[in-house]
């Protein structure tokens, strides 16, 4: 796993030695962030990852220009592996670890930090098996219409078998690519 494009080019990511996880290719990051510089992003936004893991997705949004990233892990070991990459590519003062269930605080924004622009979300796929109304996702989508500003992003990466509502409350899907096993949605807050 590394670094696809922008200042840390080719940069690899520590990873840890587990197969829990499920990190995103190479190949299927390089399209997601084709996708996403449609919508202008990510350069000069503001960004969190939430399940970041090693944080792939929000350490490539700070090499493609980002802004600020906040990382949301709630696991103690991959977060030690987090903050580790985050040191190796020298985004610390671009960058904010939050340890925290993030199916609880979402994208937290703290006083010095104007709303996100763009949020990954990316859960174990088997969190998000029943993605309806009252899920664990759907309370997830609740918690970001306080924390996305007006026109923000919201990507959300689920195995290609879980359908994904047109809408989570003030969210509106954009559009959705599948390659492989997952599928990316790309949601919209329509809030004015």
């Amino acid at each position: 796993m590394r670094i696809i494009a922008g200042s840390k080019r080719a940069m690899k990511l520590l990873s840890p030695k587990t197969r829990d996880s499920r990190p995103i290719t190479d190949r299927v990051k390089e399209s997601l962030f084709s996708v996403l510089y449609k919508y202008d992003l990510p350069a000069g936004a503001i960004v969190a990852d939430l399940f970041c893991g090693v944080g792939s997705l929000g350490l490539e949004a700070l090499s493609r220009g980002a802004e600020l990233v906040t990382f949301v892990e709630q696991d103690p070991k991959i977060a030690a592996i987090l903050n580790r990459n985050i040191d190796k590519a020298g985004f610390v003062k671009e960058s904010k670890v939050v340890r925290a269930n993030a199916f609880k605080v979402g994208a937290p924004v703290g006083s010095d930090t104007r709303d996100y622009d763009l949020v990954f979300v990316d859960p174990p796929y088997a969190a998000t098996g029943d993605a309806g109304e009252g899920s664990a996702l759907s309370r997830v989508m609740e918690l970001l219409g306080e924390q996305v500003t007006p026109g923000g992003i919201v990507v959300v990466r689920t195995h290609h078998s879980t359908l994904l509502p047109e809408r989570y409350g003030q969210f509106e899907t954009e559009e959705r690519r599948t390659w492989g096993t997952m599928t990316v949605t790309i949601f919209r807050n329509t809030k004015r």
